[in-house]
């Protein structure tokens, strides 16, 4: 059973998507293929496709991916759920948009694995692909992902660099918590 698996036995685990990526991609065009990276429950691919995208969601938990095509398919929506190895995923060139929402924690187990794979994605989508990362704005994990992209050795344009609020809340143990992200939006030259 993957880890989050057991997590998305709660609908809508990690709530709405955030309203500021959902306006900037309601003003985007074109409107294109778009792929979800550890998409989850559809929190983000449900409204994007709703707004006219081809969306493709790809997650370990295969809960997760069951829950979003249920809801997919009751709406008609342009979706494809794939459970997958994040991290063995190679087709990055089909897509003019890589979304990586929460993907990153650039913990130090981790971190030459998260920045090898932002490397790999960056060199894998074409020329006016975008990528997208929503990541939390602690510590150090904003600096890291920007140094990452700019030392990556492919120009892009940066589209949007904002900050967000993440208000989460657990229903059945009435927790609360608001932690402050950096929604980056690059487009490769």
């Amino acid at each position: 059973m993957a880890d989050y698996d057991k997590y998305y036995e709660t609908e809508d685990l990690f709530g709405k998507p955030y309203a500021e990526l959902i306006e900037f991609f309601k003003n985007y065009e074109p409107k294109g293929n778009l792929i979800d990276i550890g998409c989850g429950q559809g929190r983000d691919c449900i409204p994007l496709a709703r707004l006219g995208f081809k969306v493709t969601g790809i997650d370990n938990s295969k809960v997760g991916i069951n829950q979003m095509i249920e809801k997919s398919d009751i709406e008609k929506l342009n979706i494809i759920g794939l459970v997958d190895d994040i991290y063995t995923f190679d087709n990055y060139q089909d897509f003019d948009i890589v979304l990586l929402n929460s993907m990153f924690h650039f913990e130090k187990k981790d971190l030459k694995k998260e920045t090898y794979f932002i490397e790999k994605i960056a060199k894998e989508i074409n020329s006016n692909g975008l990528i997208c990362f929503c990541v939390q704005d602690t510590g150090k994990k904003v600096k890291i992902l920007k140094d990452t992209i700019a030392n990556s050795g492919i120009d892009f344009d940066i589209l949007n660099d904002s900050a967000l609020i993440y208000k989460y809340e657990d229903k059945e143990s009435d927790h609360k918590s608001e932690t402050k992200y950096c929604m980056y939006i690059v487009r490769k030259k």
